[in-house]
């Protein structure tokens, strides 16, 4: 598992499998899920993620190597 956070789009996403994804899913605003064609949830997605999220959460939570400033 891996957790990134993209300050520019203030996105948090948490991946649990590499690959390509068959669809996604919108099942909260802003909470996106997608899922691999075997029906398997790949990734999910947070939009707005500092309103969601507090920033010192994402900032300990978040993959260091991957991870973007959440300044």
């Amino acid at each position: 598992m891996r957790i990134t956070y993209d300050s520019e789009a203030n996105a948090l996403n948490i991946r649990f499998q590499e690959g390509e994804y068959e669809k996604s899913r919108e099942v909260s605003e802003g909470i996106i899920i997608d899922y691999s064609k075997n029906e398997e949830i790949m990734s999910i997605e947070i939009l707005d993620a500092d309103e969601k999220i507090s920033p010192k959460t994402i900032e300990s939570i978040t993959t260091p190597s991957a991870a973007k400033s959440t300044a």
